[in-house]
């Protein structure tokens, strides 16, 4: 086939992959990641708050003296020592008396989230998530082929009776929440103790599984972080987490604790995907947590990025234009912003780009292209005065678009979504 063009191959697709689509996300990542542009669009960890150094010999010693198995093919599941430390992780956030054998590893949480859809969604099954949600989770439910429902988020988090209408709306096909209860990705916002125990209850009246993506739970601010929702009910309740956030992302080591009747079927699918998670990884992870001070690292990494929520808002409220609004978070790595009456956060990302700052606008958090007046914003990597430099150059371009929307009026409608009562008002407001 030779000269063959893209269209050559579209009727040879599966059906589950023909309604694939980029990733708003990853389409910005070669334009973000130039020197002159202030990204505030990824979800990247500052990874050089590490102690480099250290992990480098780490991993040294990982090669060189545990080489005969970390080089090695290691077992669908995960090695036995990566899974107790996996428990004791996750003793720290209140999930106690989880077993080893409950516990599924993954490559990273993406993977952890695909094992799910593959034992749960058959095409044309309905997805119940928070509206925004995390799109890569929405990346794993379009290639299943399932539909995603949104439900409504306010500043206390997913709304328990929006929830109970959705259930009720999908006449029973819903197969599962998922739900981001803590420091939301991307809204920011975190599920009320109340909250939890009616979500919980909700799902168990009406015997949908809960699966619960906590990927920032140990990244909090101030206050005290509401315990997941594993910690609550262990029956039909689905915890992933990773170590991306709090280690490295580039090792990819994620997991699953998942009640006990189903981690067999876990591990199978995990087989058929993977065959089995990288060995040297997962020893490299089992060799951080057991010989280096990892918990110190953990407040570290939150004081850091306290610091740079607070350049963030700080530069919000002092430079954004009258009518943005924008969440508070107490932990996690986002903010989420409401831009003023007009203006689609979609359409101005070429402006924003000419004038060197990149953020993801708020239709990649939607299965159904709503958002427009919207954007994620990240504050994890660059640093204080870069956070205010990228705020001054995206208020500038909205200030732009404000004036031409004042001579020409709107290009667009606008539709908005997402926790809009957890918005912190802006100087016009406040």
């Amino acid at each position: 086939m030779t000269g063959t063009t893209q269209d050559d191959y579209t009727d040879r697709y599966a059906r589950r992959v023909r309604g694939m689509t980029t990733s708003e996300i990853r389409a910005l990542f070669a334009v973000a990641s130039r020197p002159e542009v202030v990204s505030l669009a990824g979800g990247q960890p500052y990874i050089a708050a590490l102690p480099l150094d250290a992990v480098g010999e780490m991993m040294n010693k990982v090669g060189a003296d545990l080489g005969t198995t970390s080089l090695q093919y290691g077992i669908g599941q995960g090695t036995i020592e990566l899974r107790e430390h996996i428990c004791q992780v996750m003793e720290l956030s209140g999930i106690t008396g989880a077993s080893p054998d409950d516990v599924v590893v993954t490559v990273g949480g993406q993977q952890a989230l695909d094992l799910v859809a593959r034992l749960f969604l058959d095409p044309g099954d309905v997805v119940l998530a928070e509206g925004p949600t995390y799109v890569g989770a929405l990346g794993v439910f379009q290639a299943a082929q399932a539909q995603v429902r949104h439900v409504a988020m306010d500043a206390d988090g997913l709304i328990p009776a929006a929830l109970e209408e959705a259930i009720v709306a999908t006449g029973g096909r819903a197969k599962f929440l998922y739900t981001i209860p803590t420091y939301q990705n991307p809204a920011g916002v975190t599920l009320t103790e109340e909250r939890r125990e009616q979500v919980l209850d909700i799902c168990e009246r009406h015997g949908l599984l809960v699966v619960e993506d906590d990927p920032y739970g140990m990244l909090s601010f101030e206050g005290e972080t509401p315990r997941p929702l594993r910690a609550r009910r262990r029956e039909g309740v689905f915890y992933l987490s990773t170590f991306s956030k709090t280690f490295a992302p580039g090792l990819r080591v994620g997991w699953i604790l998942a009640p006990h009747a189903v981690r067999e079927k876990l591990v199978m699918a995990s087989e058929a995907n993977i065959l089995c998670p990288s060995a040297f990884a997962q020893s490299a992870v089992t060799q951080y947590l057991a010989t280096m001070p990892w918990r110190e690292q953990l407040k570290t990494y939150r004081e850091i990025y306290r610091d740079r929520r607070d350049a963030m808002l700080d530069a919000l409220r002092d430079l954004m234009p009258a009518g943005t609004t924008w969440t508070r978070p107490n932990g996690g790595l986002f903010v989420w912003a409401t831009i003023p009456d007009g203006l689609d956060s979609k359409a101005m990302m070429p402006r924003a780009i000419a004038a060197r700052v990149a953020y993801v606008p708020g239709t990649g958090f939607y299965a159904d292209g709503t958002g427009t007046s919207n954007m994620r914003l990240n504050f994890s990597f660059p640093p204080p005065d870069r956070i205010r430099e990228g705020i001054r150059r995206l208020a500038g371009v909205m200030e732009q678009e404000l004036a031409l929307r004042a001579v020409f009026g709107p290009t667009t409608p606008q539709r908005r979504r997402g926790p809009a009562a957890a918005d912190t008002p802006g100087p016009d407001l406040a």
